[in-house]
């Protein structure tokens, strides 16, 4: 379980970049939303400790209980099923003596490890139909739980994940060509039926986002306020920005432009409070935290150590393009945080677990 490591392998430089955009996530959730900043430095404490103790854990130990883990992934999301407590018209939280917590987020690195370790057994075999038609099954039931809640953007970042640990753990070229070929224009073929007015594919809240993305000047005073007020604020900032905690009357928070501004919306609060400088400074952070995931996972001493620093560094890189693309208008709107930034100590914990397991994979790598 425990083995002796060098301390001179441990990468302090991931740590450092994770504190970095945790405190400024902090500062800028505060500035949001005063009420949950303690419970947001709670979660930075918390999550330290976890990165601490799991970087310290040999991860292949981890990883003989592959199993375990997928089944107690299926049973915490089934749990939300069941049990869940409904906000806004969504069923995704559980509520554990008295601990409310996302299951949809422990899931991402629940089924990382899973598929990193089940893709190394079966590497040799892995562009066949029967390993491929095994993976697919075993990635339906967590993605459908998922999908019902309603969550369709946990949804899409789940297949972002798992498309990207398939790719790296060596599928066919020809098969993603293939897939590719067949793929796109169905997409667009569903985007065009989903848009029709009788359309029943997605919920209508759903399909109101999209075209409130398509027609933005239609749905200005509806569906597409937020995003729209979103767009305004982080071009107001300009290069400096309005500064943390203002009292300006005009400013998205204070005026109560965008509803909890603290968790999908926070990149607005940064462009709108810290302007063009603190948009850069949390993208080059985020960068840098995927960059150096990639870095460790081309060391790793084997394929698993590396399927797991390719989901670690999709879900920061897609999550950060997703919630980024959404406060600048440049994708329809979700419900996707900020990586690290937007306040939610399940996202935050889950985050710093799978870090943890990073850098013990950064401790065991290969050595040139």
């Amino acid at each position: 379980m425990f083995k002796r490591y060098q301390i001179r392998d441990y990468d302090f430089k991931l740590v450092l970049l994770l504190i970095a955009i945790t405190i400024f996530g902090i500062l800028v959730v505060g500035s949001a939303n005063e009420s949950v900043q303690s419970r947001q430095v709670l979660g930075l404490v918390l999550g330290l400790v976890v990165l601490i103790i799991t970087s310290f854990i040999d991860y292949c130990f981890i990883l003989n209980f592959y199993w375990l883990l997928y089944f107690l992934n299926i049973i915490l999301l089934l749990s939300v099923r069941l049990f869940g407590v409904e906000v806004n018209g969504a069923q995704r939280w559980l509520i554990i003596a008295g601990i409310q917590f996302q299951p949809s987020e422990t899931a991402k690195i629940l089924l990382i490890l899973f598929f990193a370790a089940f893709i190394m057994k079966y590497k040799e075999s892995l562009n066949t139909v029967r390993t491929l038609g095994l993976l697919i099954v075993f990635f339906l039931p967590p993605l459908w739980l998922v999908y019902d809640q309603p969550n369709l953007s946990m949804t899409l970042i789940l297949i972002a994940i798992f498309s990207s640990i398939l790719f790296v753990g060596g599928l066919s070229y020809k098969i993603v060509l293939g897939v590719l070929s067949v793929i796109l224009p169905s997409a667009v073929i569903l985007l065009v039926l989903i848009l029709q007015p009788d359309s029943d594919i997605i919920l209508g809240y759903q399909q109101n986002r999209i075209l409130s993305w398509l027609q933005p000047e239609k749905y200005a005073t509806t569906e597409g306020y937020q995003q729209q007020n979103s767009v305004t604020a982080i071009g107001s900032g300009m290069l400096s920005g309005k500064g943390l905690n203002n009292n300006e009357v005009s400013s998205v928070k204070n005026g109560n432009f965008i509803s909890e501004p603290q968790t999908d919306f926070i990149f607005t609060i940064v462009g709108e409070e810290l302007g063009f400088i603190g948009c850069c400074a949390v993208i080059i952070l985020l960068s840098l935290i995927t960059i150096e995931c990639l870095l460790i996972g081309r060391k790793a001493k084997d394929l698993a150590g590396t399927l797991i620093c390719t989901g670690m560094a999709s879900w920061v890189g897609f999550q950060t393009f997703v919630n980024i693309g959404v406060a600048t208008a440049l994708l329809p709107t979700t419900g996707l945080t900020l990586p690290f930034v937007s306040y939610g100590l399940t996202s935050l914990v889950s985050l710093f677990m799978g870090m943890g397991v990073v850098l013990n994979i950064g401790l065991q790598s290969r050595k040139y």
